[in-house]
């Protein structure tokens, strides 16, 4: 499984699937949405602007992509 981080408390699903290169442009990865090849949690999901938080498991043709909140006001040390 693919962790993907991100720096805001969540993130589109349209962009989240730009950002980790699962589509090549914003009109891809809408496409892929509602032509209902994502599942988000294991439930298909058809709405492009669907927030993904922390924790959440999205699912693009058997690959597993896990979404984490990296918090850079508080970096770890």
């Amino acid at each position: 499984m693919n962790r993907i981080e991100i720096r805001t408390e969540y993130i589109k699903l349209k962009d989240l699937l730009k950002f980790s290169g699962e589509a090549e442009s914003g009109g891809h990865a809408k496409r892929m949405i509602e032509d209902g090849e994502i599942l988000l949690n294991g439930d298909r999901v058809i709405l492009p602007g669907k927030k993904v938080k922390s924790g959440d498991i999205v699912t693009v043709g058997g690959r597993e992509m896990q979404v984490v909140y990296e918090d850079q006001a508080y970096p770890s040390t």
